[in-house]
């Protein structure tokens, strides 16, 4: 199902309601590149909260909080922003990556302003804290998120909310369809994937050589949590959850691409180490 909402997706953008070229960022590539890039890390002595079912009641849990960088030949896309910064003048939360994603986007010769959009998998402070670098780019949403990222109880939380809450007036595009083909060629797509959250999204990424990869956004945390089917306490639905677990599968399947869990330290070291990318 996936799979044919992506080539209709695909189609329609392609016929005129895609994304203009963008201007050349430094070294723009030939083909699509993936960088994975440390923002933070959660360390957890009870990861009760991510099983309903208490299989993970007093067991540990070590969490990586990545970035994502997408290159390609039309723009580039920041996927998931990591924790958020230090206020000034305070000490770092726990976690904070020793450097920041500024930083290491300047490894790559790039700056927040050279990114053509940004995109997070949902608005959890662990995914959307540096967002607020990329207000000159356009941001690419589920309605539904946005909706969450802007309410009453977020504008609440205010520290979590200032490192992002520029983003409300800039640039938007949002997703209205199951599918969002970001630069109209097929290569980068955003798949809707609720559950978790009422607007949470999966990323799929075609290489040209490392074949496709799906970021899956808080889908699954924990590595024994994809084939036990077992959901977060605090997920929005969880029927809803499991429904997307496995039409993501099955796009996995249709695509015969590589899943991501975005959490799990090993699916992180599995991808080339930054500054190199998957090609």
């Amino acid at each position: 199902m996936f799979r044919m909402l992506a080539a209709a997706a695909a189609a329609a953008v392609l016929g005129g309601l895609g994304v203009a070229p963008a201007e050349a960022t430094p070294n723009t590539p030939k083909t699509v590149e993936l960088y994975a890039m440390d923002c933070g890390r959660i360390s957890l002595t009870n990861a009760d909260m991510f099983a309903d079912d208490g299989s993970y009641k007093g067991v540990a849990a070590e969490m990586v909080v990545p970035c994502y960088l997408i290159r390609h030949p039309k723009g580039d896309l920041v996927w998931d922003t990591g924790l958020p910064a230090p206020a000034a003048g305070k000490p770092p939360p726990p976690g904070t990556p020793a450097r920041s994603l500024a930083d290491q986007l300047g490894d790559l010769g790039l700056t927040p302003a050279d990114i053509e959009y940004v995109s997070v998998s949902h608005s959890h402070f662990d995914h959307i804290g540096n967002a607020g670098l990329f207000t000159g780019s356009t941001w690419i949403v589920d309605p539904k998120e946005r909706e969450v990222a802007f309410n009453e109880a977020a504008r609440k939380n205010a520290g979590t909310f200032a490192a992002y809450s520029a983003l409300e007036t800039a640039k938007t595009r949002l997703i209205e369809q199951p599918t969002y083909d970001v630069f109209g060629d097929g290569q980068v797509v955003i798949h809707k994937a609720p559950g978790h959250t009422p607007g949470h999204t999966v990323l799929l990424v075609r290489l040209k050589e490392t074949g496709p990869v799906i970021l899956t956004g808080d889908l699954w945390h924990i590595a024994a949590s994809r084939p036990n089917r077992r959901v977060p306490r605090f997920n929005f639905d969880k029927a809803q959850t499991l429904d997307t677990m496995e039409a993501v599968e099955a796009l996995a399947r249709a695509e015969k691409a590589r899943l991501i869990l975005q959490h799990v330290p090993e699916d992180f070291a599995g991808l080339p180490k930054f500054p190199n990318p998957a090609r």
